[in-house]
């Protein structure tokens, strides 16, 4: 199931703690705060794992978990997403950054200049073009990481809160038998849990 494969992504403590990289951290990896998915955490641990997953192509998972430690965000969330770029993402996302920056930083002057050159022109040497590449290419990518890693935090607050709502709203005389308790946390008989409302509307 897609479920399952999900699951499989999501990295343990025994796991990033025997990662070489991460071997240095100790006991800070292994603090059960981290490991909570709370609604905070979970918001904090997604900004940081997609603004390093967006921003740079190496070593994603180390500085999202050492941010994550610093800022006391969620870990588990911080690692799984910086898989937003994968083989598959990686392609587009560069592209898609490159003409972001190189609009941004677009020099009218210079592109003026250069079809007047012609022919004669010298044809630039490979840091001259690397340069050219690269410096849209990074201001592409720390906009696009900031971005997305803004409208993450705000997506899953309002998500979180909106969830909450729907899962404490009371049931209403027109809904299902049972459909308000449908929400609710059930024993492990598999029925609903009673509370104090409940028994008193009862009674």
């Amino acid at each position: 199931m897609l479920l399952d494969r999900l699951t499989r992504l999501v990295p343990t403590r025994e796991r990033l703690a025997s990662n070489r990289w991460l071997r240095w951290l100790g006991p800070l990896l292994l603090d059960p705060q981290l490991w909570r998915w709370s609604r905070e955490g979970v918001a904090r641990g997604v900004s940081i794992g997609v603004f390093f997953g967006f921003l740079i192509p190496v070593a994603q998972i180390p500085l999202a978990v050492v941010s994550a430690i610093a800022l006391r965000a969620c870990v588990p969330a911080a690692v799984t997403s910086t898989f937003v770029t994968n083989p598959v993402t990686f392609a587009p996302v560069y592209y898609a950054a490159y003409r972001l920056g190189l609009w941004i930083t677009a020099d009218p002057a210079a592109a003026a200049e250069q079809p007047a050159a012609g022919a004669s022109a010298v044809e630039p040497g490979l840091w001259q073009s690397l340069g050219e590449i690269g410096w849209p290419l990074f201001v592409g990518l720390t906009i696009t990481a900031t971005a997305a890693a803004l409208c993450c935090h705000l997506t899953i607050h309002l998500a979180w809160h909106w969830l909450e709502r729907r899962r404490r709203r009371p049931e209403a005389p027109g809904d299902e038998p049972g459909a308000g308790a449908a929400a609710r946390p059930r024993t492990a008989t598999g029925e609903p849990m009673t509370t104090t409302e409940d028994r008193q509307r009862h009674a």
